[in-house]
């Protein structure tokens, strides 16, 4: 049996006073790639909040490739080869381009003989702004460069959390199809998303969250119907 690359197990979490999770049990399997939807303030958010380590579950367990990290501090998930990119841009401001890179080839676990060199190829804008400031690159650049950071950084988990987010749909597109690719290379991917449409032709398998439950759970030809109808129910509440 496969061990999985994240998993939840009843988990409840939140943030001081205030409970966002209930009981919420969640896998990805290796090169799995699994949209966490739902509307906002369901609590997608704090599951990949969760899933990386920045927060720790008041119940429940959480394991990263089969070892217990209920309660381990984030850079503990970072070392077990989980990252998570969140929304915003995710970048040194003030480092150029290819420093950004650098970092991300010395904290990375492995990688190909040339890792900056193939970060180029796959966004060929970055190699032509190797020299630039990265807090001068567009907002959509600057999310390319976060992504090929993490491509470097060779992830055993990617949590994409709204990585679409403000983006023009031109850059959205190049985003999804740099997550495919980092998926075909093995990683799992866990995608919070609003675009349905992106995640649903991503990914493998749909969790939908209300109210901090997972209400349910599907594979993506079984989750275009029935998502559409409670993400509208959802809305109208």
């Amino acid at each position: 049996m496969t061990v999985p690359a994240i998993e939840l197990r009843e988990v409840t979490a939140g943030y001081g006073p205030f409970r966002a999770l209930f009981g919420v049990s969640l896998t990805v399997a290796p090169g799995e790639a699994v949209a966490l939807l739902g509307a906002n303030g369901a609590g997608k958010t704090t599951i990949a909040r969760l899933a990386s380590g920045l927060i720790r579950a008041e119940k429940g367990s959480v394991f990263v490739n089969g070892a217990d990290l209920t309660g381990a501090r984030a850079y503990r998930y970072a070392r077990a080869g989980v990252f998570h990119a969140p929304e915003g841009r995710s970048v040194f401001a003030t480092l150029s381009v290819e420093e950004n890179l650098q970092l991300s080839v010395r904290a990375g676990r492995g990688h190909d003989h040339d890792p900056i060199g193939q970060a180029y190829e796959m966004f060929p804008v970055l190699g032509a702004r190797r020299r630039q400031i990265a807090g001068t690159l567009s907002g959509g650049e600057q999310r390319m460069l976060a992504l090929a950071g993490v491509m470097i950084g060779a992830p055993r988990l990617l949590i994409g959390d709204e990585l679409s987010l403000g983006l023009a749909p031109l850059i959205v597109e190049e985003v999804y199809r740099v997550l495919a690719t980092i998926r075909e290379a093995g990683t799992a991917l866990l995608v919070v998303e609003q675009h349905v449409d992106h995640a649903l032709k991503l990914c493998d398998r749909v969790a939908l969250l209300e109210h901090g439950t997972i209400a349910w759970q599907g594979t993506t030809t079984e989750a275009r119907q029935v998502v559409a109808s409670r993400l509208f129910d959802s809305a109208a509440d």
